[in-house]
C-alpha cells in the first residue's frame, strides 16, 4: 500500500469563495503522484492566500506574475522540477524558447510525442523568423 502525505484542510474563507477548489484538486493529484509538476494560473489578488495554502502543506512552489499583472502562474511539485522552472526567470510562458517550452511540457506530464511535434513546429517558426531577420539586415 502506498503512503500518501495528508492534505491540509481548506480554510473557511477558501471554502466560501471556492477560488481554491481547483488548486486543492491539483495539490491532491500531485500528492498522489499523478505528475511531478503542476501549473495553475490564478488571480494575483489571491497571492498571499495562495502562498499560505502552499506553505501549509510544505510544498515546493514558484509564483510567476503573468503578463498584464492580473494573474499569477502557480507552479508546485517536486523540488527539482520547480527549480528547473525557476531557471526560466520571469519569461512569460508564451515567450519561452522552444527548448524551455519542451522541458516545461514534459515536466507537466503532457504527451511526449505531442511535445516533440510542438518543439519541431516552434523550431521551424524560429528558423523562419531568423531568415526574415537576415533578409532585413541585408537590405538595411
Amino acid at each position: 500500500m502506498v503512503s500518501v502525505a495528508p492534505i491540509s484542510p481548506i480554510t473557511t474563507q477558501e471554502y466560501k469563495n471556492n477560488k481554491f477548489a481547483v488548486l486543492n484538486e491539483q495539490i491532491y493529484g500531485y500528492k498522489h503522484g499523478i505528475r511531478p509538476l503542476v501549473l495553475q494560473t490564478m488571480q494575483m489578488e489571491d497571492k498571499d492566500a495562495i502562498e499560505a495554502r502552499l506553505k501549509r502543506d510544505d510544498l515546493n512552489y514558484h509564483l510567476q506574475p503573468a503578463p498584464g499583472g492580473k494573474n499569477l502562474n502557480v507552479f508546485l511539485g517536486d523540488k527539482a522540477c520547480v527549480d528547473v522552472v525557476k531557471t526560466f526567470g520571469d519569461t512569460p510562458l508564451g515567450k519561452l524558447t522552444p527548448e524551455k517550452d519542451f522541458i516545461l511540457g514534459v515536466l507537466l506530464g503532457y504527451d511526449k510525442t505531442k511535445q516533440c511535434e510542438r518543439y519541431l513546429k516552434l523550431k521551424d517558426k524560429e528558423a523562419q523568423q531568423a531568415k526574415g531577420n537576415q533578409k532585413l539586415n541585408l537590405v538595411a
